[in-house]
Formats: C-alpha cells, sequence, structure tokens
C-alpha cells in the first residue's frame, strides 16, 4: 500500500495565502493607528476601588507539617484535625488609601 501525501498541492497554496492576507490585514491596522495617533489595542481600565473593597477576602495559609496550603474568607485560623500549624502567607490586597 502506498503512503498517502501529508498535504494535497491545494493545502500550501491556502495556507500562504492565508498567511499573506493575515499580514496586509496586520498592515493596514498599523496604517490606521499610525494615521489616528491610537497605540495598539485598546486595554481594560482598572477596576474601581469601591469594586475592590466588595471583593470576596482570601486569606492563604500553610501548613508545613501536611505540605499543604488552604485558601478561607476569613482571618481565622483553619481548624482542622490532625493541622494545627498554620502559617498565614497573603492576606487579601489593602485597599488603596485616597
Amino acid at each position: 500500500m502506498a503512503p498517502r501525501p501529508g498535504m494535497y498541492r491545494g493545502d500550501r497554496r491556502r495556507k500562504e495565502e492565508a498567511r499573506k492576507a493575515k499580514q496586509e490585514a496586520k498592515r493596514q491596522r498599523r496604517l490606521e493607528r499610525k494615521e489616528s495617533g491610537a497605540s495598539g489595542p485598546e486595554i481594560e481600565a482598572l477596576p474601581d476601588p469601591a469594586q475592590q473593597a466588595e471583593a470576596p477576602a482570601e486569606y492563604v495559609w500553610f501548613s508545613p507539617s501536611k505540605n499543604r496550603t488552604l485558601t478561607t474568607r476569613t482571618a481565622a485560623q483553619p481548624a482542622i484535625a490532625g493541622i494545627d500549624d498554620w502559617i498565614l502567607l497573603t492576606e487579601p490586597p489593602k485597599p488603596p488609601a485616597s
């Protein structure tokens, strides 16, 4: 049985045309940005500090004896049977002072 070819002849041509079309679209976007004075894709605005204050607080705890981390919503040390050596790793971010 003869091995099947990996690509038939139209594949290579179609891939090359798709690559050229993509490059041309990129070139057009660059020209439009240059003419309008914009610089690249828009980035989302930072979230409002009031919304960050409403975000749930997460505390990350680590137990060296069990080599385990645990995330909680309260600052109280986790109460798990057999593990009493919890170390607080991270606190929730503090709201920026305004």
